[in-house]
């Protein structure tokens, strides 16, 4: 007796037999290689990148043999983020970070590519011929055994063309990634399903003709299967309107508003069919003089006659192959209402691509079934339409959302589009992968730009991770920050120096602890007296710098052999004495070293003198342990001999640092301070700084505002921006008219310059950040968010009346600057939920 039940099971009708060799073999013989592919980053791809793309999948598309199908399939799916908050060690500041972002949603995006050979015979079925409208599925034999082998080489191929272009990643899947193992879901069981949860059991398929159901979610389908609905022209990119301005474009892939920027649950598949080209054009030639024949009984025939010309003229003039392709979204919903607005969606998501949308109804059980990873020769021919292999590909996505670093090491920072935290490494991969040759890093962001919160933001994740930081600041940026790690580690780290002339910083520029003075050493000492001896305008002649290296290496010597405690009144009075007797007998002319003029200028640091005080100090500041260290210099920021000798004092600190601490790592942030050094006279200081401190395991990081700063002073492109590979840009609008004259200082790439001008154009209004641009070694950059907790902006806030409010509590709290933070926070949130 017949069975006319309208279900059946899933065993009966699947169409695909096994998985041998990391491929899918169908029913019918159908061979497919599978891949898992990686893709650019979202607004990181150039206008000539994306042609290189375009050019290296038409190269591979090329070997692969007649009758294959090259099926890409996106899946962009709605998840939620979800954070480690139970893990050890992590801070308080760091924890609040984890809960902002707890189950904060973002669509997250997987590709694949499924390489399918089949036979002339099932490249022509249509959809009544489908395996869903078979009775029994008997397997076939795979005869043609030479058939096989030349595919998989033609398959190496196409693997090694698009991995050696550098843009695009294959992987090829494994058997358990397509059909699952223990505990982990495989590819054929997550599209069954429409869900990549682990453990999502199977469920019922209603393949209807007009709706189908995967267990409770409802397909909508929009195919682009006619070329009545295709746009009049396309492009390997587009520009994107809403970070581009009249001097920049922002690129994405043509195809894009079908896959980021469609924020929903839903799958792009992407259908090139090769068939025979030559067969084609053949079938094409003979159909044209069908309808010149035909011509008189119809001006549509005519018409169609010269569409029909046009292509074949293009086919033979070119070289061009002819194909067949086929483009659909796939967008699902367990909501009825939801399901309403996916559509209306998706239909516009495919207006902005200027293609008529094309709801489908009638197709959608056997566009599914096919869209089956394997299951391509499946797909039914009537829903293709003929084309060539270099506009079908103008329709692939090319891009992925932000990826995290695999380093261990690296910051937290959110995606610009999604808001979902990224883990970004800045320092050492790039290192390793030659990216970059140091780890020195330029930040230059306008007032209000945000720049005190990234740094801020960066300093802190770098000391939670053991790094040694030394923060040299004019504004009270770091105070809160610095307060809050005081208090936590109960006064051992968190040191925080501001300059006043009750307690003035002071040091001894030729003490060591372990009495060795090396080369690094020597030159410390040299350029500090340099700065105190000669004026901004006033280099030194070669015979005074070589005097005063003899007077230094003098000084050391003498100091060793009577075993003197070393300090500047002691090398002053050495230079008053010996070394005026051995310059008398070298028989120096004054004119090639003046010795009055010498002692006379650095007298006032020699004992009874002004400044006596700076550089003889009896005591030294023991800050080898501290880990975190701010000298807030704004005091003195506009004090001609202060300003540059207090820096120098600084720098000697950190010198002593990068020497001695071995194998940690080690972080100077200079901010507005790199103005008074970065002088004539301080220009080999720096130079040796940036240079050197690469081979230490450690860090120089210049901040700046004024980019007139940067623009005229040729001193520090030489010796900053030039040893810094990773530069951090922030909001540049305010210098937009100046902004020729900053990418031509810098060496930004167009590219580069098109997503700098894009910072902040189209933030969400439902978040509070700022955007960044950080570029690594010329090669590497993208725009980042900058978004925090409240109690990271408490501690960050550079606001008057904030940050006073949040010192006063902690006053109250005997020094507890957490707790003040934590009560502030809770009463700001109970504020805003109370609206």
């Amino acid at each position: 007796m017949r069975n006319t039940a309208k279900t059946t099971t899933l065993e009966s009708k699947f169409p695909l037999l096994a998985v041998e060799h990391n491929c899918v073999i169908s029913k019918d013989a159908d061979i497919t290689a599978c891949f898992r592919v990686h893709l650019p980053e979202l607004f990181t791809v150039a206008s000539p990148e994306y042609d290189a793309i375009h050019s290296a999948w038409h190269k591979a598309i090329k070997t692969l043999p007649d009758y294959s199908i090259i099926h890409k399939q996106d899946w962009f799916i709605k998840e939620n983020y979800a954070p480690d908050i139970a893990q050890d060690g992590l801070s308080f500041l760091a924890k609040s970070y984890q809960q902002h972002f707890n189950e904060r949603p973002f669509l997250n995006h997987y590709c694949y590519l499924f390489l399918t050979k089949t036979t002339k015979e099932r490249m022509r079925m249509q959809s009544n011929f489908s395996s869903l409208c078979k009775g029994v599925l008997i397997p076939k034999e795979i005869r043609d055994k030479e058939t096989v082998r030349r595919f998989m080489e033609a398959v190496a191929q196409f693997e090694r063309i698009i991995n050696d272009s550098g843009f695009v990643k294959l992987e090829r899947l494994t058997e358990d990634d397509i059909i699952g193992a223990n505990e982990k879901q495989g590819l054929l069981e997550q599209y069954l399903t429409l869900s990549r949860t682990a453990n999502t059991p199977l469920q019922d398929l209603a393949l209807g003709t007009e709706d189908v159901r995967i267990g409770n979610k409802r397909l909508c389908l929009h195919t682009l299967s006619d070329t009545d609905d295709l746009p009049g022209t396309v492009s390997a990119n587009t520009r994107y309107e809403k970070l581009s301005t009249d001097r920049s474009d922002c690129l994405l892939s043509f195809a894009a508003p079908v896959g980021l920027l469609l924020s929903c649950n839903h799958i792009y598949n992407q259908y090139l069919f090769l068939d025979n080209s030559d067969e084609n054009l053949r079938k094409f030639e003979k159909s044209a003089r069908n309808m010149h024949s035909l011509a008189r009984y119809s001006r549509a025939n005519q018409i169609n006659k010269e569409w029909i010309e046009k292509y074949l003229n293009e086919a033979h003039s070119f070289g061009l192959s002819s194909i067949r392709a086929h483009f659909n979204v796939m967008a699902w919903s367990d909501d009825a209402n939801e399901l309403k607005q996916l559509k209306n969606d998706t239909g516009s998501a495919l207006a902005l691509m200027e293609c008529k949308p094309r709801h489908n109804t009638i197709d959608v059980a056997t566009l599914y079934w096919a869209a089956m990873p394997g299951n391509a020769a499946d797909f039914p021919s009537e829903e293709s339409f003929y084309t060539f292999i270099e506009p079908a590909l103008c329709f692939f996505t090319e891009e992925t959302n932000y990826q995290s670093s695999p380093s261990p090491f690296g910051i937290k920072m959110a995606d610009r589009l999604t808001g979902k935290p990224i883990h970004l490494d800045i320092s050492d991969l790039p290192m390793k992968k030659g990216i970059i040759t140091n780890r020195n890093k330029f930040i230059l962001g306008p007032s209000g730009s945000g720049k005190s919160f990234f740094t801020n933001h960066m300093v802190r994740q770098y000391y939670e991770q053991g790094a040694h930081v030394l923060l040299v600041d004019t504004g009270n940026s770091y105070q809160g920050l610095c307060e809050l790690i005081k208090g936590k580690t109960r006064g051992e780290d968190g040191v925080y120096f501001t300059y006043t002339e009750e307690n003035p910083i002071a040091f001894n520029p030729f003490y060591t602890d372990d009495g060795v003075f090396d080369i690094e050493k020597r030159e410390s000492i040299k350029t500090l007296i340099l700065t105190l001896w000669k004026r901004d305008d006033e280099p030194p002649k070669r015979s005074e710098e070589v005097a005063l290296s003899n007077a230094v290496s003098g000084y050391i010597d003498h100091i060793k052999q009577n075993d003197e405690y070393p300090s500047f009144n002691g090398f002053y009075e050495y230079v008053k004495g010996d070394y005026k007797t051995v310059l008398e007998e070298k028989q120096v002319r004054e004119k090639d070293f003046d010795l009055a003029n010498f002692l006379n200028v650095l007298e006032p640091y020699y004992k009874g003198g002004e400044y006596d005080y700076l550089l003889n100090s009896d005591k030294q500041l023991d800050l080898l342990s501290k880990r975190f260290i701010v000298f807030e210099i704004d005091a003195i920021k506009d004090h001609k001999i202060l300003f540059p000798v207090v820096t120098i004092i600084i720098m000697e600190v950190f010198i002593n640092k990068m020497r001695r601490l071995k194998g940690v790592r080690k972080l100077i942030l200079i901010e507005e301070a790199w103005k008074a050094i970065a002088k004539e006279g301080m220009a080999e200081y720096i130079k040796y700084l940036f240079k050197t401190v690469r081979k230490f395991f450690g860090e120089a990081i210049v901040v700046t505002q004024e980019v007139d700063d940067i623009i005229q002073s040729p001193i520090v492109k030489e010796s900053i921006i030039n040893n810094s590979d990773c530069k951090i840009l922030l909001d540049q609008r305010k210098y937009m008219n100046k902004f020729d004259d900053i990418q031509a200082m810098l060496g930004l790439t167009e590219k580069e310059k098109s997503q700098i001008l894009s910072i902040n154009m189209n933030n969400d209004p439902s978040r509070l950040y700022k955007e960044v641009w950080i570029g690594l070694g010329g090669t590497h950059s993208a725009v980042y968010a900058t978004e925090v907790s409240l109690e990271e902006y408490l501690a960050y806030t550079t606001e008057e009346t904030e940050k006073m409010e949040v010192m006063q509590l902690a006053h109250e709290l005997d020094g507890n600057v957490e707790q003040a933070i934590k009560r502030i926070a809770l009463q700001r949130r109970e504020k805003a939920n109370s609206y």
